[in-house]
């Protein structure tokens, strides 16, 4: 199974009917003084995090381009449920936006009992960004390439240890597919956060993590972790030195967070249309993809449609990851 998604591909998919419509709840008149307050953009988890510090990025340009202020509303708690159901169950206004996670709108329909529905109450905008992820050791595991490291794994099965940052969080699911495409067996030892995963492995409590790029590069470069390769379909523009997972023998491996506006379903064409005009312009400015390439960032933009065939796609993709391993939210 892999995790690979092609634009130009699934556009064949936007031919056929949706359930993502996109309703007339606002009037024509209402469409073009749009907006008529301030936005209220939801981020589904705590500040500090990547989708806070992208939110802060792009909102003052939001506003510059849409005349109203942007308020970010950080909703954390329940892996971003709470803020994509209050986003779920706002008006279809535009005045009330999702900042999407791809874990929150593909992998939480699989591991929780929700009271919304992904495809049936939001409306794709647009994609922003993309992040690939990097698969890094403790500078003691005995393996300098990823093959190496394999056959390692193959000869003591469950010796090695990977952390993450909990139960259904991309560094998971990520080390679980590829325990799938690599048929190697792993201990996942689950934490409360990006930054104890990363911390554990410093600290040789677990040899293996799939971390972010952003963070973990620092500590690749002071000798601290070793890095084998990366999981996006190219390699890193930040590390450009290292193979991807899946040149290394594993094609289609492609394993990315994203991040991406969402706005209530039955949202008008027009405001759709208007926000996405705005945040397309937003990620094109350059200090904005500065910014943004800081955070280990890639600008990525999309349809709508072309968004909730991604969405479709993975969702489908992680609920037999999720499946296979036995997966169990906490």
């Amino acid at each position: 199974m892999t995790l690979q998604f092609d634009l130009r591909h699934l556009c064949a998919a936007c031919a056929l009917p949706l359930a993502w419509g996109v309703g007339n709840a606002a009037s024509g008149a209402e469409s073009s003084a749009y907006p008529t307050r301030p936005i209220r953009l939801l981020v589904p988890f705590a500040p500090g995090g990547g989708a806070d510090t992208l939110s802060r990025i792009i909102t003052p340009k939001l506003h510059d381009a849409l005349g109203q202020p942007w308020v970010v509303d950080n909703r954390g708690g329940a892996a971003g449920n709470i803020a994509a159901e209050t986003v779920a169950r706002a008006a279809p206004d535009g005045h009330t936006v999702f900042m999407g996670f791809n874990t929150v709108l593909t992998v939480n329909p699989s591991l929780y009992k929700l009271s919304y529905s992904v495809a049936k109450d939001f409306q794709p905008v647009t994609l922003l960004a993309t992040a690939q992820y990097i698969l890094v050791l403790h500078p003691g595991v005995q393996a300098a390439t990823l093959n190496e490291f394999i056959a390692l794994a193959k000869q003591k099965p469950g010796s090695l240890n990977y952390s993450s940052a909990g139960v259904g969080s991309p560094l998971h699911l990520a080390a679980e597919l590829f325990k799938k495409r690599a048929g190697i067996s792993m201990v996942h030892l689950a934490y409360k956060g990006g930054g104890p995963a990363a911390a554990a492995v410093l600290a040789g409590e677990a040899q293996v993590l799939f971390g972010s790029v952003a963070s973990s590069l620092p500590q690749v470069k002071a000798g601290r972790l070793k890095a084998l390769a990366t999981t996006g379909t190219k390699r890193s523009r930040v590390a450009p030195e290292l193979p991807t997972i899946a040149e290394s023998g594993f094609p289609g491996f492609d394993v990315s967070s994203w991040y991406a506006l969402l706005v209530p379903a039955g949202t008008s064409p027009a405001i759709v249309n208007r926000l996405r005009g705005a945040a397309m312009k937003a990620v094109e400015l350059p200090d904005v993809q500065e910014a943004m390439s800081r955070q280990g960032l890639d600008v990525e933009t999309s349809t709508p449609q072309e968004l909730a065939a991604r969405i479709k796609a993975e969702t489908a993709v992680w609920a037999g990851v999720i499946r296979e391993a036995g997966i169990k939210a906490e």
